[in-house]
């Protein structure tokens, strides 16, 4: 909305020209998102559902009676704030449905004390698929691989099936990170953050993206304004769920954070940066659905004595504390994420 404010009006006050600057979208997006989401958070969360604990999860009764599902309250600042600040004729505006979707699984998700497993797999499918559909549109997809010199293009049969994995993986993956203060959070706001970075400054800026021999996408700077925004939010939301929590975000932020973890990876034309930028996530979360497939539906029995997710392990077998499994596991993906992705620019 502010970059038509700015087309319609930017002549009659000069300064209004100042919002078509993606740059500045971008930083007054993510402090006008932190700002309100850390004023909302306090007044609204008496609202919500309260933790009922969690079988099995280590130290799970700490979080007994916590307000629950502040993803509610941070997702939807979010698609109001993205409407603000994101250029309504980006394509990525129209994925804005799909995180409410996604929020709301989340939510009743929380409130009812669980869906079954098949049932959320076909919802995740479900919004997935559509997410993936309205990014393509049905056009041919242009990606490109680590070690592969060529762009590699892909007809939408292919495209869109090869997407909607990568965000339900996302989607799963980080949904099974949360569970310790703090480490989802600070986890997917570091993805998120470093996905636009890439976005802005090298995947959407054409004179990059030439020197580094990837395809350009004209649209990264936008879909940067929504990680940006979502940063905001995330930040908002972490100060009052560093340790020991007042809030926990539940399905209804986590599900959400990982679709737009998928999304920002499928407009990277790059389905790889999913294990590049998270490789903590998916580590964390994703090998955990890993073992238990594999496990029910071909009688395999692996990694016997390691619990999933990594952080219960940590806890329980290692004698983490919270703080430690925050500190550790940010340190690690910092690191790893910071060394992978710059690799993957330089060898082409």
């Amino acid at each position: 909305m502010l970059s038509w404010i700015s087309t319609a009006f930017g002549e009659t006050w000069g300064p209004l020209r100042l919002l078509n600057s993606f740059f500045f979208l971008a930083a007054i997006g993510f402090a006008a998102s932190a700002l309100v989401t850390w004023l909302a958070l306090p007044r609204l969360w008496p609202l919500l559902p309260k933790d009922r604990g969690r079988a099995f999860a280590v130290n799970a009764e700490m979080s007994v009676g916590k307000p629950l599902s502040a993803g509610l309250i941070f997702v939807s600042i979010f698609c109001l704030a993205a409407l603000v600040f994101v250029p309504w004729d980006a394509r990525c505006v129209w994925t804005i449905p799909f995180m409410l979707s996604a929020m709301i699984v989340g939510y009743f998700d929380d409130k009812r004390g669980g869906f079954s497993e098949y049932a959320l797999a076909v919802m995740d499918l479900g919004i997935a698929l559509g997410v993936a559909a309205v990014i393509y549109r049905m056009d041919p997809a242009v990606i490109w691989l680590p070690g592969w010199k060529g762009a590699i293009t892909l007809p939408w049969w292919l495209s869109i099936p090869l997407a909607t994995g990568v965000i339900w993986l996302s989607i799963n993956a980080t949904n099974c990170s949360d569970g310790v203060d703090g480490v989802s959070g600070s986890l997917t706001a570091t993805a998120i953050m470093i996905l636009g970075g890439l976005l802005y400054a090298v995947i959407g800026n054409d004179v990059v993206a030439r020197h580094f021999d990837i395809p350009f996408n004209r649209e990264g700077a936008s879909w940067a304004i929504m990680a940006f925004v979502m940063v905001g939010c995330v930040a908002g939301y972490l100060w009052y769920n560093a340790a020991p929590s007042l809030v926990l975000m539940g399905d209804s932020g986590s599900r959400p954070l990982g679709l737009l973890i998928g999304m920002l990876v499928v407009a990277t034309n790059n389905p790889l940066f999913l294990l590049l930028v998270g490789s903590v996530i998916v580590l964390n979360g994703a090998t955990g659905l890993v073992k238990v497939a594999l496990a029910r539906f071909f009688g395999l029995r692996i990694l016997g004595k390691i619990r999933f997710p990594l952080h219960d392990h940590c806890r329980k077998e290692l004698g983490w504390s919270n703080t430690q499994v925050l500190v550790r596991f940010m340190l690690l993906h910092l690191g790893v994420s910071a060394l992978l992705v710059i690799l993957v620019l330089k060898v082409r």
